[in-house]
Formats: C-alpha cells, sequence, structure tokens
C-alpha cells in the first residue's frame, strides 16, 4: 500500500480524529504494514502493539495450496483471526491459535469451512487492522502486549455468530512434516465470557506439546451458546455443556441479536487465570479501539521511530526507513512474564527465528537501535543454557530448533561482547554457554531432514571438527557448517581473550583458521581459483566439485541456502587470508566482481543471474569486501545497486523472505552507510543515503552522519569523508570512535568514484 493510501485512509477513520495526524512527532505515518507481504517476504501485516510483543493478532487466509508462514496472503479466504502469529519466517507456519471467526447469521456446523473472501483489500496501520468480508461483515482490530480487542460490524437485521475455534492452527502444505498439530485442550462458558486452553506441537522446529491458555469476553450476552468438539467430518457434540480433552476439532459459538459486537480476549503461557489477568489489566472493560491504537502508536514512536531522525522529506524513502525498522523490531517476542518452563529473575524472549538469519547484521543493529532490549535478550539466551544446557540458535513455543549450520548464539554473544555490553549479563556463564557449543557434541534429534546428528542444537557434526579440523560427506551441510565453526571458534576467541583466557583464546583462534582446510586451489570456475569444497576423511577432495552448484542447497546437502562461490567468501574474520588465497588483491576484486556480474547464473534469474542472492543471507557482507582491498568505491557501487535494484517501498520491498527482520537490517546499514563485522567492534563504511541521519544511542548520546553532494541514484560515491571533525582515510570506524559515547561522520559524495581510502586497511584478527 502506498503512502498516501495509507494517510488518506488513516484520515477517513472519523473515529479516531483529525488532530494526532497533524502531530510531525507521528512517524507511524510512514509505516506500510503490507511492505514485504508479497514475493515470499512472509511480513506480518496485523496488529503488533509494542517492539517485541507476544500478541500479534491478525487475520489468517487459506488458499489451499500456499503456506501463510505470517497468517497472510494477499488473496484466498480468511477463516479466522488469530493472537499469535510469527512474522516474516519461512520453514512452515507457526502460531495462529486463540482464533475467533465472525459469521453473518446462526452456525448450523462449526466444523465446516467458514471461510471468508475479502469484499475489498485489507487496511492497516501501526496498531490497527481491517478487513472487509463478503459475507457483510467488518472486522477491526487492536491490541496490547498480552491481549487483543476485535469489533465487529455485522449486517444489520440478522443474527450474529462468533466461532471460537480452539483447535485453530496455521496449516503447511509443504509435505514435509512440518505442519502443526492440535492434541486437545479446554473450553469453558460462563455467561458472557468464555477461557480454556489448547494444546499444539510441531512446526518448523518440530517441538512437542506447549500450551496456551485464553480469557475471553463478549460486550453483551449472546442469545445463544453452544460448544463443540469433534473431527473434520464428524461433529461429536454441539450442545450447551463444555467439553473437556476433545478430539481434533474444539470450541464455541456465540450467537448475538446485534449487529455491533466486541471482544476482548488476553491470552497466557501460565494459566488462565492470568490470562483473564491480562486482558483486565491492559484491556478494561470500556476500553475503545481509538484509545489502544493511540497507545500502540505511542509506543512505537517514543520507543523505535523517534530514535532516528532525518531531514528527509521523500515519503518513498521515509517509508523504507520507518517501515524497515518496524519490520526488524516484530520478533523475537518479550515473554519475560511468560515463561512456562522455569522461575528466574532474568529476561525470556521467545521466537527467535533464527541467529542464522540474524548474527550477519541484524542483532548488530538491535544493539544499536534498541539497546535496552538487546542486553535483554543477552541474558535471556544464557539464561536458557543455564536450564536447558544449550544455547537456542532457533526457538518458539519454548522449544529450541532448528540449527541450520553452525552454533551462531556464538556469534551473537561475541558481537555483544565486543561491542561493550556489560550491564547485568554474566559473561563467565555466556562464555561458559559458549564453550559448550565449542566441546560438547549435542544428543542426535534424528531429524528426518537431516538424521546425520543433531538439529535441535549446538553443533551437530562436532566429532569431524575435532578429529580433522574439516568436516566429511557424512555429516549433512558439511562445507557450510565448516565455515560457520570457523566463525563461531572465533567469537570464542574473543570473548576468551576479554576474560583473558589466553590457553582458550589460542586454541580457538587456531581452530577458527580451520575453514581453511575445505580450500581446494585446484577448484576453478568463471577463471576464478580454489573454492571451500567437500573432503573427505582421507584428506582427499571431492573433486570435480561445480562451485555454481549446491546440490538441492537444504538440509541433506554439503551447502545450506547458498553456493560455493558464496561461502567461499565467508572467512569474514580470516579475510586477508582469503585474499591471499584467491590470486591477492588483484584476483580478490576479480573474483568479487565477477560474483556481481549479471548473466553468469540461470538459477538466479530473479537477481538478474548473478552469483549474488540479495535474497540468502551468506552474501550479505560480500558486497563489502572491496573494502579490504583499498576499494570502497566498488563497496559503495556494489551495496547500493543491490539496494536500489531489489528493496522498493511496495508489498514486495523485500528479495524474499524477511528471515525474521534479516532483509530490513541488510538495507537499514545500507541506508546508514556502514556495515558490520560480526564478532569484531568495527563497521565496513558504505554510503549513506540521507543529507542528515541522527540516531539516538544508548548512552542518551547520537550518530550523525550528514552528507553533502549525493543522489541515492547516481552520486553515492564517496569522495571525503570526515569523523568526529577528523579528515578520515579508512574504510572502517570502531564502535568507539562512532557508536560507544556517540559520534559524526560527514561525506562529501559524488556521481565519480574515488580512491579517497588510502589509509590503515580494516582489521583481520586470524590472518597470520
Amino acid at each position: 500500500m502506498a503512502v498516501a493510501l495509507i494517510v488518506n485512509f488513516v484520515l477517513s477513520l472519523a473515529s479516531f480524529g483529525a488532530a494526532q495526524y497533524t502531530n510531525t512527532s507521528d512517524y507511524t505515518q510512514y509505516v506500510d504494514l503490507f511492505l514485504g507481504t508479497e514475493n515470499g517476504g512472509n511480513m506480518f501485516p496485523g496488529v503488533v502493539p509494542a517492539p517485541f510483543s507476544m500478541v500479534k493478532l491478525g487475520p489468517d487466509v487459506e488458499d489451499g495450496t500456499t503456506d501463510a508462514y505470517s497468517g497472510y496472503l494477499p488473496s484466498g479466504q480468511i477463516w479466522g483471526f488469530s493472537m499469535m502469529h510469527e512474522s516474516g519466517t519461512g520453514g512452515a507456519p507457526k502460531y495462529g491459535v486463540v482464533s475467533q471467526m465472525p459469521v453473518a447469521g446462526t452456525v448450523d456446523n462449526p466444523l465446516k469451512d467458514l471461510g471468508q473472501n475479502r469484499s475489498v483489500n485489507d487496511t492497516a496501520m501501526v496498531g490497527y487492522y481491517k478487513s472487509s468480508l463478503a459475507n457483510g461483515v467488518d472486522v477491526e482490530l487492536a491490541a496490547t502486549e498480552h491481549a487483543g480487542l476485535y469489533q465487529y460490524s455485522f449486517p444489520a437485521g440478522n443474527t450474529s455468530s462468533v466461532v471460537i475455534d480452539v483447535s485453530h492452527v496455521l496449516p503447511s502444505y509443504r509435505g514435509l512434516g512440518w505442519g502443526q498439530g492440535y492434541a486437545g485442550g479446554h473450553f469453558n462458558v460462563s455467561g458472557n465470557s468464555y477461557t480454556g486452553y489448547g494444546i499444539y506441537n510441531n512446526g518448523w522446529n518440530l517441538a512437542p506439546n506447549w500450551t496456551v491458555y485464553f480469557c475471553g469476553s463478549f460486550d453483551q450476552y449472546a442469545a445463544s451458546v453452544k460448544t463443540f468438539t469433534g473431527n473434520d467430518t464428524t461433529l461429536y457434540s454441539y450442545d450447551n455443556t463444555a467439553v473437556t480433552n476433545g478430539t481434533y476439532r474444539q470450541g464455541g459459538v456465540f450467537t448475538f441479536d446485534g449487529a455491533n459486537v466486541t471482544s476482548r480476549v488476553g491470552i497466557s503461557f501460565i494459566s488462565c487465570a492470568q490470562a483473564c489477568d491480562n486482558v483486565e489489566s491492559e484491556i478494561p472493560e470500556g476500553s475503545t479501539l481509538n484509545s489502544i491504537v493511540s497507545k500502540a502508536q505511542d509506543c512505537w514512536n517514543d520507543q523505535v521511530f523517534s530514535r532516528v531522525t532525518t531531514t528527509e522529506t521523500n515519503t518513498t524513502v521515509l517509508t523504507q526507513l520507518y517501515s524497515y525498522m518496524y519490520g526488524m523490531m516484530l520478533i523475537p517476542s518479550n515473554r519475560s512474564d511468560e515463561n512456562p518452563l522455569w522461575t528466574s529473575s532474568e529476561p525470556y524472549y521467545d521466537d527467535i527465528f533464527t541467529f542464522w538469519d540474524l548474527f550477519r547484521c541484524g542483532t548488530a543493529l538491535m544493539q544499536v537501535l534498541q539497546p535496552s532490549a538487546y542486553e535483554e535478550q543477552i541474558r535471556s539466551i544464557i539464561d536458557i543454557w543455564r536450564h536447558e544446557g544449550w544455547l537456542p540458535d532457533a526457538r518458539s513455543s519454548d522449544y529450541t530448533g532448528r540449527t541450520q549450520g553452525g552454533s551462531n548464539a556464538d556469534n551473537v554473544l561475541a558481537d555483544a561482547y565486543v561491542k561493550g555490553v556489560r550491564g547485568q549479563v554474566n559473561w563467565q556463564d555466556g562464555y561458559s554457554a559458549m564453550k559448550t557449543d565449542a566441546e560438547v557434541v549435542p544428543p542426535n534429534n534424528h531429524d528426518p531432514s537431516a538424521n546425520d546428528s543433531s538439529t535441535k542444537e549446538g553443533r551437530g557434526a562436532l566429532p569431524d571438527w575435532k578429529e580433522y579440523g574439516y568436516i566429511t560427506p557424512k555429516f549433512s551441510r558439511a562445507v557450510s557448517r565448516a565455515v560457520e565453526y570457523s566463525a563461531n571458534d572465533f567469537g570464542l576467541y574473543q570473548v576468551a581473550s576479554g576474560l583473558n583466557m589466553t590457553d582458550d583464546a589460542s586454541k580457538y583462534l587456531n581452530r577458527s583458521r580451520n575453514w581453511r582446510n575445505h580450500w581446494n586451489p585446484e577448484q576453478t570456475s568463471l577463471n576464478s581459483s580454489g573454492f571451500v569444497v567437500p573432503r573427505y576423511a582421507n584428506g582427499s577432495f571431492e573433486y570435480p566439485y561445480d562451485p555454481m552448484q549446491c546440490g538441492g542447497c537444504y538440509w541433506p546437502d554439503p551447502y545450506y541456502e547458498d553456493t560455493p562461490w558464496s561461502y567461499s567468501f565467508n572467512g569474514h574474520h580470516d579475510i586477508y587470508h582469503l585474499i591471499s588465497l584467491s590470486g591477492d588483491s588483484d584476483g580478490f576484486v576479480q573474483r568479487l566482481e565477477t560474483f556481481f556480474e549479471p548473466g553468469l547464473y540461470s538459477s538466479n534469474s530473479a537477481y538478474g543471474s548473478t552469483l549474488f542472492n540479495p535474497g540468502n543471507e551468506p552474501a550479505f557482507t560480500t558486497p563489502y569486501l572491496f573494502n579490504f582491498v583499498g576499494r570502497q568505491d566498488l563497496s559503495a557501487k556494489y551495496s547500493r545497486h543491490a539496494a536500489k535494484s531489489y528493496y522498493n517501498a511496495g508489498s514486495s520491498g523485500i528479495p524474499g523472505n524477511s528471515d525474521a527482520g534479516a532483509m530490513q537490517t541488510w538495507i537499514l546499514w545500507n541506508m546508514i552507510g556502514l556495515y558490520p563485522m560480526t564478532g569484531q567492534n568495527f563497521f565496513l563504511i558504505g554510503s549513506p543515503w540521507f543529507e542528515h541521519l541522527n540516531i539516538m544511542l544508548g548512552t542518551n548520546t547520537s550518530l550523525t552522519i550528514t552528507s553533502t553532494g549525493g543522489n541515492a541514484d547516481t552520486a553515492y560515491y564517496v569522495q571525503s569523508l570526515k569523523v568526529n571533525g577528523q579528515p578520515w582515510d579508512r574504510a572502517w570506524v570502531t564502535w568507539e570512535e562512532v557508536f560507544a559515547s556517540g559520534g559524526r561522520m560527514d561525506f562529501v559524495l559524488g556521481t565519480e568514484p574515488v580512491r579517497w581510502a588510502n589509509g590503515t586497511l580494516p582489521p583481520s584478527p586470524a590472518s597470520v
């Protein structure tokens, strides 16, 4: 949806009043909730009332063939409005639980398909969602962090029904065994209220049973109330008797005489009593839709959007800026008061989906934009290790899984440590958690997708890593895991060094170079020599091996979700050794430019047939690697080309799956003009989009970035730079120089490339 449409829609809502939209500090006017909902972006456009909110209230759409990962699809029938969703994830849908579905008239069988087409396109703004259904029912939604408000307008002159389906979950059509299930529950009616719980399982992380409690009420008494239990073909009961431990389908139907019905619902992972407390404390009786929406918008403005300000007036750019900021903070979910597993004074966050996607640039930006929440997230994953024995690489429904490659929570912890996150973090425990990943083989969870070793947690291929210093093909994803294990070990080196554990530091620095053991100098492709390829126990390489291919590029294959070409650039902590293996600076530049050359890789036709895949994380850092060979101009060129070619302000505004905000953080760093090097305390310099950008930091200071002479499409080459008022000749800056206590970067931009960065090259600690 275009910004103009959002603004017009907002102004047309008389119930909200016009005055609040004249406030120049209302950045929510620039947030397009439908940005990234198409082109496989899987973004959730429903109501998220606060960053990291547990409740994500919105529509569940089904077309009979397509996985609705966030619940939303642009076409298909709405078959419920549920309280919990993920945003921007892949694999398989998760949640879609605690649902209501309005029906015009009476309901003769609640197990029938009650789905409805939409009469017009859905509309949304921060804190608000509206669907107009083909049956004449309008549904308006608002929410708080643990509760939701449903406001229904039914056609006049008929009875009005609302179906509560406890067994409602988002289905999966992929046939991979990752679909969710309903394992039973309870539904009880008392007057105009209902309580109960549902027990659910599975999903992408293969979770066992988890329980969600609910407490709902209506603003009026129903003319009739019936409960039901049954399966898709047989209705076992449909009367006024509450049913416990019913089979596959379970819930109730409230039928009203009036046309306007409002429902308040609270949820909890702890108990029905806590769900009732949540709704009564957050949406007390008499609360209006207007007040709840306004509270959500104030929250996002105060906690997120107001921290980044600019003199930019182009509404398209502003839409991108604030929509991307919004999109990166929908998950993880803050469940610090909703942990059913253990009692702790530490914060608790769930819905980490996943560190494999986020560690390269997502978590680094979280530290900049949400430092307090970021510290809580660091403490949370350490506390998960304390109680469960492992750091999560991914987690949802209070269950860790799945680990796609390395133990990448290690990278996240290392990055936080070197950038000064201290506060209440227990770094002795943090390091012990990392060391568990580095030394203990996790039990095999016998995942059908890759049953050679654990996909739940830790490093399943650790036996080979410790015995050979590389990973043999008896383990799935052998090469990509080896590249990531190297980065994980580098993270241990960084924290061990800071904690003065010199023996450990030496050990893990040496192990961080093991990616080199997969390098076959004889392997050639497109006039480049040397690639990371599979290696057998006897030391031989699988040769010849086409570096432009990765098999199925999925769980059982040697490389996960990208090619040997891409993974051969990923030794970021050991980059100068990689450069020497690639033919020194000239050879490395040639190899990098080949990676971005269009027309070479037909399997990537959506992205100009380049080997570079902007929609996948292993290539996130690659456009910036020119900085290591004195060619910052080429980093500016290729990173800006990717940003402008594959991102926009529309519903297809990100290049494929958001991956829980990972794509949004990549483009936000591009707009800022910096790029983080995970596990290290410096940032590679790109090219900023703005004449003036101010980022408030956790130290009550700010980073100010200015540019003159620039144009986002043509004049983006850096001509000169001053950092904190001093002329700058390095293509990198440290955390201490611009973020720790604030700072200033003043760019001069132009249309022609200039070799301005002729000073000290960026660090590469493992390259000795």
